[in-house]
């Protein structure tokens, strides 16, 4: 299909006939909604910035604030909270690291979404503009076909796996962290957890992400009634 869109994109545009009304048919509303939600999706996790806070009490310091900066794609481990006091506590503060690495989940899911957005684009493209010749190549339904069975399955293990990340990125972010934290161990030194920036965008994004899995898988349908595989299958079934 991206071969097909940079052969009819040339100059003179020849070939191309308008047909905006395919956007009210099934295949074309599916693949706007596809569209947005994907911008929804990348934009609610990839746009993500946050901080946890804890109340640090030590050698000359009571109830000083000690922040840490997260944010995409969510390299916890090399993210450090702020010293309580030039001083460091006497000596008894050393640097503290959230916990964790979980940007293998995140950009999964972001570069996914970023796809699917210039995917649909193009398919777009293909179905306003040149569905006479998308219709006339049997090649073209079915390259669609699979493509949309693969981004189905994938937004499948991206959204799984991230939202399982997200779980855990609470956890390394919340007041679960205080019991593994070294420096709130030494002699005269407490610390209590503060807050944490809402978290609500990025519990956002993995519905959106369950929402282009169900719109991907529902769109296989209509994707496959457009092949020759079902016009096959349709002339066997009404045969003698």
């Amino acid at each position: 299909l991206w071969s097909l869109l940079a052969a009819l994109v040339s100059p003179g545009m020849a070939g191309l006939r308008m047909d905006f009304g395919l956007l009210l048919e099934p295949l074309g509303f599916i693949k706007v909604l596809e569209l947005v939600f994907s911008i929804f999706a990348f934009a609610t996790c990839g746009g993500f910035q946050g901080e946890t806070t804890l109340l640090v009490s030590c050698k000359g310091v009571v109830n000083k604030t000690v922040t840490a900066a997260f944010a995409y794609p969510f390299r916890l481990n090399t993210v450090v909270f702020s010293a309580p006091d030039p001083k460091r506590c006497g000596g008894t503060w050393t640097d503290v690291y959230l916990v964790g690495n979980f940007s293998s989940s995140a950009q999964f899911f972001v570069t996914l979404a970023v796809l699917v957005f210039l995917y649909c684009i193009a398919a777009l493209v293909v179905y306003i503009g040149y569905k006479h010749v998308y219709q006339q190549n049997s090649k073209f339904p079915l390259t669609d076909l699979a493509i949309t069975v693969i981004t189905a399955f994938l937004w499948l293990v991206s959204t799984f796996a991230w939202a399982k990340a997200l779980a855990d990125i609470k956890m390394s972010t919340g007041a679960s962290m205080i019991p593994g934290i070294e420096s709130c161990k030494a002699r005269g030194t407490t610390c209590r957890f503060a807050s944490v920036t809402s978290m609500g965008t990025l519990n956002v994004s993995v519905v959106f992400g369950l929402l282009n899995m169900v719109l991907w898988g529902g769109n296989i349908w209509f994707v496959y009634k457009d092949t020759n595989l079902h016009n096959e299958s349709k002339r066997i079934s009404q045969s003698p």
